[in-house]
Formats: structure tokens, sequence, C-alpha cells
């Protein structure tokens, strides 16, 4: 599982330009499932995102809040794109992603995890083509994959 993390001030998504979902401040969280992905793998992921302090004190100073400190919510966006595999050629291959079958479910478990951490979540639509907006706050970018979490902690 891939994810990359902004930490935003606000962020929508759209489909057929309706709103599906939206957000204040929080984190914008899209999301890819590569095969072999099952929900344990999205719990771990979801507490490793509700766990991250990303969020700056009271006195303005470094990374010392939660996202749940700061009553903060999460935007999940499925996207396979991140899978992306471009070391051979110029046309991305996504063999390494699950199916839209296997993925659907791995990315709700993600989305509900987070709500069970007491995080507000908005989503997208699975499988649609979305359109989504954001203000960046920082900017705070992050990219966490299941694979790197898994080798830290056997290190």
């Amino acid at each position: 599982m891939r994810i990359v993390l902004q930490r935003v001030r606000s962020a929508e998504v759209r489909v057929e330009g309706t709103p599906v979902g939206a957000i204040g401040r929080g984190y914008l969280l899209l999301v890819g499932v590569e095969d072999g992905d099952e929900e344990p793998v999205a719990r771990r992921m979801a507490a490793k995102v509700a766990a991250l302090r990303l969020f700056p004190d009271d006195a303005d100073r470094g990374f010392d809040r939660t996202l749940a400190d700061v009553g903060g919510e999460a935007l999940v966006v499925s996207q396979f794109t991140l899978l992306g595999d471009v070391r051979r050629g110029n046309r991305p291959s996504w063999a390494g992603a699950a199916s839209p079958e296997h993925a659907a479910p791995v990315v709700d478990a993600f989305a509900g995890a987070l709500r069970e951490a007491a995080i507000s979540v908005a989503s997208g639509v699975f499988g649609a083509m979305m359109e989504v907006s954001l203000v960046n706050d920082g900017p705070v970018t992050l990219v966490l994959d299941s694979g790197a979490l898994g080798r830290a902690r056997r290190a």
C-alpha cells in the first residue's frame, strides 16, 4: 500500500462536477493498493497516519500534534496510479496494482480504521474519474509505503 499524505487547510473531491467529499484542516490521503495488500495492512497504515505528529503546537513550533489533537479531518481518495512502474520505457505499468475488486475493500478498511481512531473521514468514489482540489498547508507532503514500514519493524 502506498499513500501520499498532504497536510491541507482544505481539500475537496468532485465527480462529474459534483462535490462528493470535502474537508477543512487535515490530511488529503491519496491511497494506492498493491497486489497482496489486505485489511491488516490497511489498519497498520491507518494507525501510522493517525499517530503522525505533523501539526505545530500552540506556539506554532515544530511537528508536535496529531490529526486528532487538532480536530483535523481526512479525505481519502483511491489512486491506483501511485503504483505506476516507470523503470522500463515511457508508459507506466500498473501490474503491481491490485484489481479494483480487491482494492476497494482495502481502501474502505483504511478509511474505517481512521474512523475508529476518532478521525472524521470523507472520501472520493472508488474507480471514478475524480477532480481533487486542495489548499496545501506548509506544504507538508509525505509518502508512506507499507513495505517500508514492515522493513523498519524487522530491522
